[in-house]
Order: C-alpha cells, then sequence, then structure tokens
C-alpha cells in the first residue's frame, strides 16, 4: 500500500491535496530563512522568483539586485529584475536591465523580449520592434518574441483619433498620449497619477469615457486637444483631416523662438556693447546650429568658432563645438572642447547643468574610446555639478559594461591552469579552504572549464557548502552536459540533500554516457537502497525534511497537481486493483516511482 508523507493536514495518499506552487514556494522560502541564512547569488534568485509570484516586486528587485552583487556575470539575473522592474512599471531601468542581459548572453532569446517588452512600455515602438526582430533572427522559432512582436505592431498600428477609431481609443491612443507627451502644456496633466488612471480606464473601455467628463483636468485636455487656445480664442474650428487652418499656421508660428526687443536706453555704454556683443555671438550660435543640421559639420564648427572669438565667456558655444566632433566621431577633439567649455562655465559663472551636461559628453565620448575608467569618472563628475537621473543610467551601464570587461581582460587559460594546480595540491593535502581559493581564481581565470568547477565543486563539498558545490556542478554541467564526473558528483550532492529522485536522475544520465562508470553505478546502487529500505530507519523529522525539499522541486509539484495522479493515489487506499491497472502505463508508473524516490509518497 501506498501513503503520503504529512506534508498537508492530512496524511493519507486518498486525501492528498497539495499546495499550488506559488505557495509552496513561499512555504520553501520561509523554511530556508529559518533554517539557513542565504549566501549564493542562486539562493538569492530563488527569492526573488517566490517574491515575484506572490507580487512583493520591491521585495523580488532587493533579491535580484543581491544575486547581481554576488554574481554580476549572470545574465539570467539581470532577466528576472528587468521582468520585476517592468512589472513595477520602470520601464527605463527594465530596458538598462534587459541590455545587461543581453550584453552578457546575446545567444539568450528572452533577453530580446525584455528589452522589446521594455521599449513597448516607453512607447518606443520602432525601438520595440527592432529588438524583437532582432531576437527573431537568432530565434525564429521563439514564441515570446512572435507575440511580442505582433503586440507592440498592432498598437503602433492602431488608428489614431478622428481615422474611425472609437472615441476613446482615438483620443487617448499611445499614438496621441506620445504626441502629448511632447507638448508642454499637456505635461501637468499627464504626471496626474489621478488623469492617467481614468485615461487607462477608457483605453481599456471607451465606453466609459462619459464617466469621466466630469474630471475638470479631464476637460482642460479635452479643450486644448480640440483646438481652445490658452489666451483668446478665434472661435474657428478646422478639420483633423484638411489642410491646416490659418488659426493653426499662426499658433505655429507663435511657437516658433521670437527675438525679444529689450530696452536698452537705461544701460551704460559698456553694458550697451556687452549687449551687443552677446547678441552678434548668439546670431553666429544659431548660424551653426542649422548648419549641423544639414550635416556641413565643417562650416558649423567654423561658425561656432566665430560665436567663441565674439563671446568666449559663453561655454555653450564650446559645448556645440563638442558636439559637433563627437557626430564626426572625433572623440578626441570632442573631449578637448567639453573641457575647455567647463573651465570656461566655472569662470564666468554658467549653469551647474550646463556643466555637468558638457561632463557627460566627455563620458560618451571616452566611452567610444574604451576608455571606461575615464568615463566612468566624468559622469561622476557631472553628478557632482547637477545630479541627472539620464547620467546616473549611464553610469550604471558604463559600470557594468566596466566589470564585464574586466574580467574578459582578466581571463587567462595558463594562469588558470596553474591556479587549479595548486588546488588539486591544497585538495591533497586536505587543506580545504585553500583549494577553494585556488579554485575560484582559476574559475575567474577560466570561467568556462568545466573540470576547474568540478573541482571547485568537490572541495566546497568538505567545507560543507553545498549550496555553492551544486551550483558550480550545475555550471559545469551547463558548459559540458556529457561530463560524467560532474553527473556523478552531482548524484552525491543531492543525494547529501536527501533529493533521492533528483539524485537517481543524475546517476542514471551518468550510465547512460559512460555505462560502466564505477562512481555513477555505486551511487544509483546506494540511492535505490535507501530509497527502498532507508526510509523505515529515518525519523519522522528526517522525512518532513526530505518531503519539504520535494515540494520545492517544480516537477513534484505538476506531479501532484495531475488530476489523474491524484485519483491513482487515492485508488491506492480505495480501489487498489484500479490502482495496479493505472500503474501498468509506463508515463504513469514513472510519476508514481518519482514521488515513491522524492517521499513524497511511500510504501508500506
Amino acid at each position: 500500500s501506498f501513503s503520503s508523507l504529512p506534508t498537508t493536514t492530512e496524511s493519507t495518499a486518498s486525501t492528498l491535496k497539495p499546495s499550488p506552487p506559488s505557495s509552496s514556494l513561499t512555504s520553501l522560502q520561509v523554511y530556508r530563512l529559518q533554517h539557513h541564512q542565504m549566501t549564493t547569488a542562486e539562493e538569492f534568485k530563488a527569492a526573488g522568483n517566490a517574491a515575484l509570484q506572490a507580487n512583493k516586486i520591491s521585495e523580488a528587485i532587493a533579491n535580484y539586485t543581491k544575486a547581481i552583487n554576488l554574481d554580476g556575470a549572470n545574465h539570467v539575473y539581470f532577466s528576472n529584475r528587468s521582468a520585476a522592474y517592468l512589472k513595477k512599471g520602470d520601464a527605463n531601468n527594465a530596458l538598462e536591465d534587459a541590455n545587461a542581459c543581453i550584453g552578457l548572453n546575446p545567444q539568450f532569446a528572452k533577453g530580446y523580449s525584455r528589452k522589446g517588452a521594455a521599449l513597448h512600455a516607453l512607447k518606443r515602438y520602432n525601438d520595440s520592434i527592432a529588438a524583437y526582430k532582432e531576437g527573431l533572427e537568432k530565434f525564429p522559432d521563439d514564441a515570446g518574441l512572435k507575440k511580442g512582436l505582433d503586440d507592440v505592431t498592432r498598437e503602433k498600428d492602431q488608428p489614431p483619433m478622428g481615422s474611425g477609431a472609437g472615441a476613446g481609443g482615438g483620443l487617448f491612443s499611445p499614438t496621441m498620449l506620445a504626441q502629448m507627451a511632447m507638448d508642454p502644456r499637456f505635461r501637468t496633466y499627464l504626471n496626474d497619477p489621478d488623469v492617467m488612471s481614468k485615461i487607462k480606464l477608457v483605453q481599456q473601455n471607451p465606453n466609459l469615457m462619459p464617466s469621466i467628463l466630469n474630471d475638470p483636468k479631464i476637460m482642460e485636455m479635452l479643450g486644448l486637444l480640440m483646438g481652445e487656445p490658452a489666451e483668446e480664442s478665434e472661435g474657428a474650428t478646422s478639420s483633423s483631416s484638411g489642410p491646416p487652418s490659418a488659426a493653426a499656421q499662426k499658433k505655429e508660428e507663435e511657437a516658433k523662438p521670437m527675438e525679444v526687443e529689450e530696452d536698452w536706453s537705461n544701460l551704460s555704454p559698456e553694458e550697451r556693447e556687452k549687449k551687443e556683443t552677446e547678441k552678434k555671438a548668439r546670431v553666429k550660435k544659431e548660424e551653426g546650429n542649422e548648419l549641423y543640421k544639414a550635416k556641413k559639420f565643417e562650416e558649423a564648427l567654423a561658425a561656432y568658432d566665430e560665436a567663441i572669438a565674439i563671446d568666449p565667456t559663453n561655454m555653450t558655444f564650446l559645448s556645440n563645438k563638442a558636439a559637433v566632433y563627437f557626430t564626426q566621431k572625433k572623440y578626441d577633439e570632442c573631449i578637448e572642447e567639453c573641457n575647455k567649455a567647463v573651465e570656461v562655465g566655472k569662470e564666468n559663472k554658467a549653469s551647474f547643468e550646463d556643466r555637468a551636461k558638457a561632463l557627460t559628453r566627455a563620458a560618451k565620448a571616452y566611452q567610444k574610446k574604451g576608455d571606461l575608467a575615464q568615463a566612468i569618472e566624468m559622469c561622476q563628475a557631472s553628478q557632482l555639478e547637477s545630479y541627472s537621473k539620464d547620467t546616473q543610467r549611464l553610469l550604471k551601464s558604463l559600470e557594468l559594461e566596466k566589470k564585464k570587461k574586466d574580467a574578459l581582460d582578466y581571463q587567462d587559460g595558463a594562469k588558470a591552469e596553474e591556479a587549479k594546480q595548486r588546488g588539486n595540491e591544497f585538495f591533497r593535502q586536505k587543506k580545504f579552504a585553500e583549494a577553494v581559493a585556488e579554485y575560484e581564481e582559476a574559475v575567474k581565470r577560466s570561467p568556462k572549464d568545466a573540470a576547474i568547477r568540478n573541482n571547485l565543486s568537490a572541495a566546497l563539498t568538505k567545507i560543507m557548502d553545498f549550496n555553492g558545490a551544486k551550483t558550480q556542478i550545475e555550471k559545469a554541467l551547463e558548459l559540458d552536459p556529457k561530463y560524467v564526473k560532474a553527473w556523478a558528483r552531482k548524484g552525491d550532492i543531492e543525494y547529501a540533500f536527501k533529493e533521492y529522485h533528483k539524485a537517481m536522475d543524475s546517476y542514471k544520465q551518468g550510465l547512460e554516457l559512460e555505462p560502466d562508470n564505477p562512481t555513477c553505478k555505486e551511487g544509483l546502487k546506494k540511492v535505490t537502497q535507501q530509497i527502498s529500505y532507508g526510509r523505515a530507519t529515518m525519523t519522522e523529522e528526517q522525512k518532513k525534511e526530505q518531503a519539504a525539499h520535494a515540494m520545492a522541486d517544480p516537477e513534484i509539484q505538476a506531479i501532484l497537481q495531475d488530476p489523474v495522479v491524484q485519483q491513482v493515489l487515492r485508488d491506492f487506499g480505495e480501489n487498489p486493483a484500479a490502482a495496479q491497472q493505472a500503474m501498468m502505463d509506463p508515463g504513469m508508473r514513472a510519476k508514481i516511482e518519482r514521488l515513491i524516490a522524492s517521499g513524497i509518497v511511500e510504501t508500506r
């Protein structure tokens, strides 16, 4: 007969009601927090996953961040944190993490999905489409990339107001909201959470439009959309599909920058001369700007030089020259002009914001040159002048890029072999802590060497760090799935965790690759005996511990949630003949045997 362990309030197989995966994961997380302090990146990632499933977004982000701090080269951590940021509504940070994920592993399909989703949330439709297409070029059959591309394409092509869409869909469509965001008059409204929540309601259900018209702010927005100016109204209306009306043309002209006529009658001759000089310099600067827009870069530089000659106290002209050099990819000249601009700005009390912009441009030029340390230094100097979220994002990106570059520069196969041999010698001397340090150095020097990670796993096992040992052996198998020694060691570690169902799989996997491998044969024999006879000697507490490990396994959770499996387990107590008939099916037999091996179900 069969019975389930008391992992729920009931103890018999006939009343087994497994918990949903999310609650099981949360219970496991609580159990681990009570019994083990999290120290590895994988543990923090698991805690982040559990928090994300429980909709504890900030907690998930915090745990993923801790995982990244411990192992910044793992692309999966950035992918998961990107998902959490996007769920929180922070698309900018989601995009930054997606880019980091792709940078660490360009062959990871989900990285492109994360990037596309973040850009979609930012309403950068063309960039989002490009991200999805880039991913599909590498992974043409990926369902997530295909769906993401379909979603963003459909939203991008949604008809704007006046082209046949419903009042709510067209009036507050993503396209219209993007246009509003570029108009300063709408910014106050679009930054108002109450207004945006009502707009989202109408986007989801256009029939709710009448219900929000009693909001004065919504009515003010509609007034601006209908062409009612803040000043006097001409009383004329124009068709959205026809040519611009005279009023619209007049409004457009009024929006252009105007040269304000100043009263110089009370100025002294020196002050008047200074004003004249500044005016002449501005004229030359505007001339340079127009030439720059026309891509006539040399002429633009000449115009800016004239402006500098007229008024050498204005740092803007130097900053504009730096922008031209940056566009021309003359990064040394760009940096030189940025430094001059900052000096002039300091001497003539220019705004902190202008000085910060010049330093940020210099940082970008250093980045293009590959001098990431200097680029980071420039970003930090810029933030001291005037804090900017954009510069902070650039700084974080540069720090990540430098960390990755430093790790790559540190790699050296010969030095990795030397560290490995030193580790082997310490291991033979049973100086396991010293061996761990040498193997870790070897991993840094050659992170894709499966044998080194196998040795590190063995050393970690000796100092009782089974979690770290498991992480390293899984990485070794990821690098070389045919590494039999690694399969044997993985089985040993899982056996130590009392995860007998997993240990059995690992030993079998090793024997498929090398049928006569003595370590795997002995391990399989040991775990089979433990499953068959060893549970009889286990205490109830040990059985509960084994079951807790098993319940954390998504595969075990899926088996327990299978209604057919639940019925078979009930039949063992209520209708043994039906249960035995079900066990003749190889698939069902494999599932029940897996539950037995895991300790969830035991024989009597």
